[in-house]
């Protein structure tokens, strides 16, 4: 028996009859949904200070309740003294129940955190149904122990859905509670 997240039953409940109705679909299968939310760190400080990957680690596994990956450069760069296959970032990929817990937590606890936050950019769409979101500090999230981080780091959140284009993506998020920006 798996256990289902409370925003995936709403989903179910709610939104998914919501978006068969404004999308006109007849099959509830092909409704858009959240596919994967991938969460990554740069870490272009870990050329000099190996340090940094193991702070990151630590505070991607807090935030995401799993462990991160690695990322490797794939191409040298001379200018930033960086070989192909030096450690440049790390990332973790949700699926499933963490994902939709991840979201209903960055919807209802992280973003209300920011200070002067006034609704995220609708304009962040990747033409695909994707939508991506940067957040600068990583002590927003209620996991992180202010006093003991080394230094302020930002990371990417991508949602990833199976939407076939941008407008079916914010109907979807917008849905689910993504709180986007009045223009």
């Amino acid at each position: 028996m798996t256990v289902k997240s409370r925003l995936q039953e709403r989903y179910w409940s709610e939104v998914a009859p919501q978006l068969k109705a404004q999308l006109g679909y007849d099959n509830i299968m092909q409704l858009p949904r959240l596919e994967k939310i991938v969460l990554s760190i740069g870490l272009g400080e870990a050329i000099q200070d190996a340090r940094a990957l193991e702070a990151a680690e630590k505070d991607l596994a807090a935030i995401s309740g799993q462990h991160p990956v690695t990322t490797r450069a794939k191409k040298p760069i001379a200018a930033f003294k960086l070989r192909a296959g030096m450690p440049i970032g790390m990332m973790v990929t949700l699926r499933g129940k963490r994902m939709y817990d991840f979201f209903d937590k960055l919807v209802s606890v992280v973003l209300p955190r920011f200070r002067d936050f006034r609704g995220t950019s609708p304009d962040s769409f990747d033409g695909r149904g994707n939508y991506s979101l940067g957040v600068r500090e990583q002590t927003v999230f209620t996991e992180i122990d202010y006093d003991k981080v080394d230094k302020i780091r930002g990371l990417e959140v991508t949602i990833v859905t199976t939407a076939q284009n941008d407008s079916e993506a914010r109907t979807l998020l917008e849905l689910l509670g993504m709180p986007f920006r009045r223009t």
